[in-house]
């Protein structure tokens, strides 16, 4: 009976000394915040867990949105043993013991097995290749974690047998309930702790990120701050004195990388500067590199204003020296002055789209010979013999210089004109000129 007495206060101890994050880690279904549509009343996840049903899946998504946590409860509903791996330390030996020791539990004492993999995506094709077997032939239930796209990151062999589950950051909400439980639950920060306002949740709701972990880390690290002051109450100015600065989630080669650069492209395009400031900002607090952002930039000026403000290209290549020459973090005002301009400025795709049918006009077997009158006449006898630049009328010998003349065989059109700003006054001097037929592209004004 003492015996147990101290077991039980030991591990009362343990369990105070581990992080408020992991002490707070939710056992049942029911505690789990978010991704209800996965593990809500009725969600599929869910029924096939109440039915003792179990699927191999991989868990994608951010950090601090409950894989682990959720791996855990699965095996504990369906009553399997859980085995924990992570690909950044474990070895093929390792997984294949794991394997052999989970057939002989089914084999001999009919126990089934969930194996979690953390950070699936670092095991290279070889390594997935000696999970596949086990798998398909049902030794393991395997639950594999990932931060990154598992459709580029996994054989197809195996994703196949598997389900992927995506699981978005948590909402405000979620975040605001995980925070409330830790003050008030005894296994959060305890009834000896400061007081935390409601500006103080929101701050940490906030500063996560959609990230639970990050939340929790965060009202634990303000609770020490208060502790060491003699403060009965966590505030957001306490939170801000003791410099509790958000965390931004972001890499430079994964899906943070591409979706946000996809998002600043997007506000850019769309002449939104606000929204465009706000990715900028996102990359730059995140470590992406500048000369990134700066050649993005650069493509940005043709791609999508063009010919509609001529001065966006320069200004755009004007930016990419200064990120050169400057480097962070003065090259950041160089940055944000290209990102408003190009957001602000008229549009127009029609250089990128021209060039483009007349790639698909080549593609599709148009005429590449050059006309006669068009040659190179480098030789004398080229011209008298071949009639190379022969009937070729020289625009600045003509009044406004230029001249009607055939500049390539058939009668082919790829520039219509359309877009905004000074895109439109050159294709109204292009009809002017007589030189396209009104009949010509597409009509400039329609939208």
């Amino acid at each position: 009976m003492t015996k147990d007495l101290f077991a039980h206060a030991g591990a009362r101890e343990q369990a105070a000394a581990m992080p408020l994050a992991a002490r707070m880690r939710p056992r049942r279904l029911d505690e789990f915040s978010g991704h209800s549509d996965l593990v809500g009343p009725g969600a599929p996840l869910r029924t096939a867990l109440e039915r003792d049903e179990m699927w191999s899946v991989v868990l994608w998504g951010s950090p601090g949105t409950g894989k682990t946590s959720l791996a855990r409860i699965a095996a504990a509903m369906t009553e399997r043993r859980f085995v924990e791996l992570s690909a950044v330390s474990a070895t093929v030996r390792d997984v294949r013991g794991v394997i052999a020791q989970a057939a002989s539990e089914r084999d001999m004492y009919r126990k089934r097995t969930l194996v979690f993999l953390d950070e699936i995506h670092r095991f290279n094709k070889a390594q997935q290749d000696v999970l596949l077997p086990a798998v398909e032939d049902g030794v393991i239930a395997l639950w594999g974690a990932t931060t990154e796209n598992p459709y580029f990151e996994l054989n197809a062999p195996l994703l196949s047998r598997m389900r992927v589950l995506r699981l978005q950051p948590l909402e405000a909400g979620d975040l605001r309930a995980i925070v409330r439980r830790a003050l008030d639950s005894e296994d959060g920060l305890g009834e000896n702790a400061p007081r935390f306002d409601d500006e103080a949740v929101e701050q940490a709701v906030a500063a996560s990120g959609g990230d639970a972990r990050v939340a929790l880390n965060w009202i634990e690290s303000a609770t020490a701050f208060a502790r060491e002051r003699g403060l009965d109450c966590v505030t957001a100015g306490v939170a801000t004195e003791a410099a509790l600065t958000r965390q931004v989630r972001y890499d430079r080669a994964a899906d943070e990388h591409y979706d946000t650069i996809s998002a600043y492209i997007k506000s850019v395009r769309g002449s939104d500067p606000d929204a465009a400031l706000f990715w900028l900002a996102k990359m730059l607090e995140g470590g992406e590199a500048p000369e990134f952002m700066a050649r993005r930039i650069v493509i940005l000026a043709s791609e999508d204003i063009g010919n509609a403000d001529p001065h966006a290209l320069p200004l755009a290549v004007a930016a990419a020296s200064a990120v050169e020459r400057l480097g962070l973090p003065e090259a950041r005002y160089a940055l944000a002055q290209a990102t408003i301009y190009l957001a602000a400025a008229p549009k127009s795709n029609a250089a990128g789209r021209a060039l483009g049918a007349a790639e698909q006009a080549i593609r599709r077997g148009a005429n590449l010979e050059v006309p006669l009158h068009l040659r190179g006449a480098a030789h004398p006898g080229l011209a008298e013999a071949h009639g190379q630049s022969v009937g070729y009328r020289y625009p600045h010998d003509f009044p406004g210089n230029w001249v009607p003349q055939k500049y390539m065989p058939g009668r082919q059109r790829f520039y219509d004109g359309r877009g905004g700003g000074e895109e439109r006054e050159l294709w109204q001097r292009l009809q002017k000129r007589g030189a396209r037929p009104p009949t010509a592209g597409s009509d400039p004004d329609l939208p």
